[in-house]
């Protein structure tokens, strides 16, 4: 029996990724995203895709990297090539490495279309597969609960039991979901696996930080804009509400979307139809909407930055990610799978922990929580070149406290600035209350720099 072909896409940029998905999928291919080249190779290795379309500019390893080890074990596979970022050198460097094609960015959805189908119309690239096998291949796509995790979730603590329990029920209803937990614990992790293991996960998953997009241009970006809508609005935008038509939206922060666009949004989630930024057509939708904040929402709502009837719309459901300091017995797994999946990506021997790095990695109270624990891993993997990360291989602060009972702090010898800094950095912000133009003032730092310092530790404030 001849299946549908399968494409796997691989692009660091959620929206990009999303769209391209959609697009696929309603021209008939089964699809499946990754958002890195490690994601990549091991859905490859698992799904076997007849064409592999992937960014050649990510954050951790290009898509050319990709491209030679993919052809490893599949030469015959074909990849095409997609960047932003297009050079005639590159294109002549992807096609000496195998690529069959250079597209760049924004795509001419046209001739990939017919790039698509000049290379898959080959039998030799579309095999066929049993009707019994392609659906044991879609079942193996969804998320699985095993004794040590549950899909992208690694865990087997009493915490995590209940969270896996609370997620199956979530994703078994179409209504809001409230994600709530600190910073780093993986509520973005956590919308794409109620999205992956409901009735909507062959449609788009659309995510966006409301943190992070300026204030005068969420409306554009919730439900997009017609051309010259206004300065720069150079050609008509889809919103990601249309972008997410019949899958789901996940709007993340949500206690920092500005308070004049909280009615709006109120009103379309209750149903009433919106406009464009500049146009007249009224549209409706059909979509799941996911939303998170690393703060107490009911806090956000006494506070005034989060409207009582938006928290209760949102909040049908209540998810609530615990704290990795909370998660006891669950450090050791996730110190192996990291070390793990980070000695692929640098290279050299699997690393592996002993007894003492183990037992300091248990003490930390990991105010960074899951993302501040990996990055942690990543830079022990690097300096762990012989395999066994010591506690020498890990940051003084973790080593030693740095701050005494009696509010000195005591460094230890090996301590470098940058653990000095660390500190100061947090308990000023401590001090503060999180304030960050506070915690720059008293610093003499910029705010930026605060919050690149905080990226690079892992924590999010």
């Amino acid at each position: 029996m001849q299946t549908a072909p399968r494409i796997l896409v691989v692009d660091d940029d959620p929206t990009f990724r999303n769209v391209l998905e959609m697009r696929l999928q309603g021209w008939g291919y089964g699809v499946r995203v990754a958002r890195s080249a490690e994601e990549a190779r091991r859905i490859a290795g698992e799904w076997d895709p007849h064409l592999v379309l992937s960014d050649v500019v990510m954050p951790e390893t290009s898509g050319l990297y990709l491209l030679r080890k993919l052809r490893e074990n599949r030469p015959d596979r074909p990849v095409v090539l997609l960047t932003a970022h297009g050079s005639v050198e590159m294109a002549v460097e992807a096609m000496k490495v195998g690529a069959v094609d250079f597209l760049t960015k924004p795509l001419n959805y046209r001739n990939l279309k017919a790039v698509l189908e000049e290379v898959l119309e080959s039998p030799e690239s579309l095999a066929p597969i049993p009707a019994d096998a392609a659906e044991d291949a879609a079942a193996d796509q969804l998320p699985q609960r095993t004794g040590t995790g549950f899909g992208p979730f690694i865990g087997s603590s009493q915490a995590m039991s209940e969270f896996f329990d609370m997620l199956q029920s979530v994703a078994r209803s179409d209504a809001s979901v409230m994600i709530t937990g600190e910073s780093g614990t993986g509520k973005e992790l956590a919308a794409r696996t109620i999205h992956e293991l409901s009735p909507r996960r062959h449609l788009p998953f659309v995510a966006v930080n409301t943190a992070a997009i300026p204030a005068e241009l969420m409306e554009s970006e919730l439900f997009g804009h017609e051309k010259g809508a206004f300065t720069g609005a150079a050609r008509q935008r889809a919103g990601c509400f249309e972008m997410a038509e019949g899958g789901t939206l996940f709007l993340d922060e949500i206690g920092e979307m500005p308070a004049a666009l909280q009615p709006k949004l109120l009103r379309v989630l209750d149903g009433s139809p919106f406009r464009r930024v500049g146009g007249t057509k009224e549209m409706t939708f059909d979509t799941r909407v996911l939303a998170a904040t690393n703060r107490n929402p009911r806090e956000a709502v006494e506070e005034g930055h989060l409207r009582e009837d938006l928290f209760f719309r949102l909040n049908v459901l209540t998810l609530e990610l615990p704290a990795l300091r909370h998660r006891k017995g669950d450090i050791p797994l996730l110190a192996q799978q990291f070390a793990a999946e980070l000695s692929i990506k640098h290279g050299g021997a699997e690393r592996t922990f002993d007894s003492e790095s183990l037992g300091l990695l248990d003490q930390y109270p990991w105010p960074g929580n899951v993302r501040e624990f990996r990055n942690v891993v990543e830079r022990a993997v690097i300096l762990a070149r012989d395999g066994v990360i010591e506690p020498t291989h890990l940051p003084a602060y973790i080593r030693e406290p740095l701050r005494s009972a009696d509010g000195t702090y005591r460094f230890p010898p090996d301590a470098t600035a940058e653990d000095a800094e660390r500190e100061l950095i947090l308990q000023t912000l401590d001090a503060t209350g999180n304030n960050k133009s506070e915690t720059a003032r008293r610093l003499g730092l910029s705010v930026r720099t605060i919050r690149n310092k905080l990226k690079a530790y892992g924590i999010d404030r």
